[in-house]
């Protein structure tokens, strides 16, 4: 799912004054180490500050996923999942370092769905490497 709409209206309330800068330049610790260590860079402005390139983190969730769960991985790590894993949520941040600003950008499904009555896998319409093209 895209969050592009999202995006924009809360980018329009911020420019127009209607909605403090500090209300959505709130990225926590966790999420500003995340995007240091794991994240990847954007070509695309910080669409608040305009001082740096915002990064973008991937965060994964699933039950098959255990400790694994609700944590950052590249998109290295996501093509590997995909090829190894039941199917898991992706959920995909957009932060700039620089002055906080924190916004989910997209979400999906990777994995493969187990075909039912049986322990084979079915491949998922769509891998982490088209997701990120």
């Amino acid at each position: 799912m895209d969050h592009s709409l999202q995006r924009r209206a809360v980018l329009a309330a911020v420019h127009s004054g209607r909605t403090a800068r500090d209300e959505v330049c709130d990225a926590g610790p966790y999420l500003t180490r995340a995007a240091e260590f794991h994240g990847e860079p954007l070509d695309v402005p910080c669409p608040v500050c305009g001082r740096q390139r915002l990064t973008r983190v991937n965060y994964v969730y699933g039950e098959a996923l255990g400790l694994t769960a609700g944590q950052a991985k590249t998109s290295a790590e996501l093509v590997r999942m995909d090829a190894a894993q039941e199917e898991f949520s992706v959920y995909a941040v957009q932060v700039c370092r620089s002055c906080g600003w924190n916004h989910l950008d997209q979400s999906y499904l990777l994995g493969a769905e187990p075909v039912p009555g049986q322990e084979r896998r079915r491949n998922r319409r769509r891998t982490a490497t088209e997701q990120h093209r």
